[in-house]
C-alpha cells in the first residue's frame, strides 16, 4: 500500500494505492489520524488506484469519519471509487455515511 498526501487550502487529498488490508490497515489509519491531529478535519481520499479494502480499512474510515464530523469539524469524502470497493461499502451501509465524487478537483471544491 502506498499513501500520498496533498495539502489545500481548506482539505487535504490522500491518494490510496495497492491494498488495504489487515496487514496495512494499521498503516492506513495511522496516516489518517496524523492529519486529524494535525487538525486537518476535512479529507478527500482518492480510491482510483485502490486494489482492495478489508473490513480493517472500512474500521479505519469509520473511525475517521466519525473524528471528523465531531463538533462539526469536516468529513471524510471519497473519490473515484472503485466498483468492487463500492459494492463492499454497499454491502456494510457505508455509502450513506460518506459522500463520492467521480473526480478529486470537485471532492476538493466541496469543502
Amino acid at each position: 500500500m502506498e499513501i500520498t498526501t496533498q495539502e489545500f487550502k481548506h482539505c487535504d487529498l490522500f491518494v490510496v494505492k495497492g491494498r488495504v488490508d489487515s496487514a496495512t490497515a494499521p498503516q492506513f489509519a495511522k496516516a489518517l489520524e496524523k492529519a486529524t491531529d494535525n487538525g486537518r478535519f476535512k479529507i478527500a481520499l482518492d480510491m482510483k488506484e485502490l486494489e482492495y479494502m478489508s473490513s480493517a480499512g472500512f474500521r479505519a474510515l469509520l473511525a475517521t469519519q466519525r473524528n471528523c464530523k465531531r463538533y462539526n469539524r469536516g468529513e471524510v469524502v471519497l473519490v473515484r471509487v472503485p466498483d468492487r470497493i463500492r459494492e463492499a461499502l454497499e454491502l456494510a451501509g457505508f455509502t450513506e455515511l460518506f459522500k463520492t465524487f467521480d473526480d478529486p478537483v470537485t471532492a476538493v471544491g466541496s469543502f
